[in-house]
């Protein structure tokens, strides 16, 4: 089985900047496409009920004439979507060694603005738990595996503290780069270089412009407030948007670090990076996982890339298929 000492891309491709920025390109969405299309699967749409009235939208993919071995339910990153690269790709493999799969788009991500009023924000746990458990009640599962890549990560583990309470038949998780404290992330972030601070905010920014379009009476934030910094614009979401007194009180509402996870009891396998430019290594030899999750340190992917060469094949979603896979066996 693979494990993080595997991964030696080559000597041109062992900068963390360059890692991150293929990792999130076009090549790797165009890649993840013909992966899908090349495995045979099968997509179509199904709106979830996120409870009170949210609706949360994602993909539920499937092999014609296989029979399924479980559902793997796939969470992408901040600004991400159900479309990026990673998750396509990683779907494909998954799909490839006899799972279904549902890549789940968190509220206001991919073309989803529309569905719901209020704004996202990083704690809205609840809706991502009750949309997995319709998803698992409408499609009939009985086993389910769990994967996610940077704040997907975080939610995939969060979502392991609460699948016993949900009802929901957690068997596995795999977590790529997850978010364990904000707040770190944040100053890690105000240190690192300015493209990082510019991908985010200009992603977030056209998130919040069409959000207005689609709401102006309740949402009249002029642009001065969009051009806000970074640590100024997750001040003012929580504050003005998400109930919290201050952004640190949002940043600590979820975070994972040090014995938040003491509870996590479904065996989960977490891949990190030494050279991750986003989240700080510091705060994984800092933390206290519990005795089922098992964390794997390459030393180098950037934040959440790992790109093997230059077509764009990843690694993570190589590990990740093959934990996952591992988890349920074909009978």
């Amino acid at each position: 089985m693979l494990t993080a000492a595997d991964f030696q891309p080559p000597r041109l491709l062992r900068n963390p900047h360059l890692q991150s920025v293929l990792g999130s390109s076009a090549l790797r969405r165009h890649r993840g496409l013909r992966a899908l299309a090349a495995v045979g699967a099968q997509s179509h749409e199904l709106i979830l009920d996120g409870g009170n009235g949210v609706r949360l939208q994602g993909w539920h993919s499937r092999v014609p004439g296989m029979a399924p071995r479980g559902m793997a339910l796939l969470l992408h990153g901040w600004e991400g979507s159900a479309e990026s690269g990673y998750m396509r790709m990683t779907a494909a493999r998954l799909l490839a060694c006899g799972f279904e799969v549902f890549r789940l788009n968190f509220r206001d991500h991919g073309d989803t603005h529309h569905l719901n009023e209020d704004l996202f924000h990083s704690n809205r746990l609840d809706e991502v738990v009750h949309a997995a458990a319709d998803m698992v009640a409408r499609l009939g599962v009985r086993d389910l595996v769990v994967a996610g890549y940077s704040l997907g990560g975080n939610h995939a583990l969060r979502l392991g503290l609460r699948a016993a309470l949900a009802g929901l038949p957690l068997r596995h998780i795999a977590a790529v780069c997850p978010l364990v404290d904000p707040s770190r992330t944040m100053e890690h972030m105000e240190r690192a270089p300015q493209f990082y601070d510019w991908y985010f905010r200009r992603k977030w920014r056209s998130s919040l412009l069409r959000k207005r379009e689609l709401f102006p009476e309740r949402f009249g934030y002029d642009d001065a407030t969009l051009q806000l910094d970074l640590r100024g614009l997750m001040g003012w979401l929580a504050q003005r948007h998400a109930g919290f007194g201050s952004v640190e009180a949002y940043f600590d509402s979820y975070s994972i670090a040090g014995q938040r996870l003491a509870a996590l009891e479904v065996p989960s396998d977490i891949l990190m990076s030494r050279d991750d430019p986003v989240i700080p290594f510091e705060d994984f030899e800092h933390w206290q996982l519990p005795p089922r999750a098992r964390l794997e340190v390459a030393s180098w992917g950037g934040h959440c890339a790992f790109v093997e060469n230059l077509h764009g094949d990843g690694f993570a979603e190589r590990w990740v298929a093959e934990r996952l896979c591992a988890a349920l066996p074909a009978d």
